[in-house]
């Protein structure tokens, strides 16, 4: 009897250990599995809402971001617009002058030409002037010699003429006392 007495007694003491720790388990388990359900639904819930709460601050950094991105392309546009607008007003401005001093340069030719042209013109009327001078020099000179000659000449017509005169008068004199003596 010892040992069937073991057989029993020990699978009773066994049941009874188990039924209390059992007992303790199971009141004690439905509460710990919902407090461990609730627990994990508000860590749930507390992901969710710091996800959500992420999830907006992403979106909003991202439509930052856009709006960021939106300004600096519009105002590397206005930029890029400016600088086009500045190259192209300083090819206009690089053209315009060329064009310019083509136009410069063809009308210094033209000038210099004219330049030329009329300096030979004032030498040719220099030369002109300076022959007409003295070509009036000697026209006075002349004229002054042909007024002196014209003088000579009535002095020896005149001189001619008193000796015509006087000539005419001894002649006449001559004359008359060949008369006289021939009439004395």
């Amino acid at each position: 009897m010892k040992k069937t007495f073991i057989y029993i007694l020990a699978p009773i003491v066994g049941l009874i250990i188990f039924g209390a720790v059992y007992w303790n388990f199971s009141s004690g388990y439905e509460a710990k599995e919902a407090a461990k359900a609730l627990k994990l639904k508000q860590e749930k819930d507390a992901k969710l809402l710091a996800q959500a709460k992420a999830n907006e601050q992403a979106i909003k950094d991202a439509n930052a971001g856009v709006l960021r991105r939106k300004a600096e392309r519009e105002a590397k546009e206005a930029k890029d617009k400016k600088d086009h607008e500045a190259r192209q007003a300083a090819m206009d401005a690089k053209d315009k002058a060329g064009i310019d001093a083509n136009k410069f340069a063809k009308q210094v030719t033209r000038l210099e030409s004219d330049i030329k042209t009329e300096k030979e013109s004032i030498a040719k009327l220099q030369d002109e002037r300076k022959r007409l001078i003295d070509e009036h020099a000697f026209l006075r000179i002349y004229v002054k010699q042909a007024e002196d000659n014209v003088q000579s000449l009535k002095d020896v017509l005149d001189k001619i003429a008193a000796a015509d005169a006087a000539r005419a008068a001894a002649e006449a004199a001559a004359a008359k006392k060949n008369k006289d003596r021939d009439n004395s």
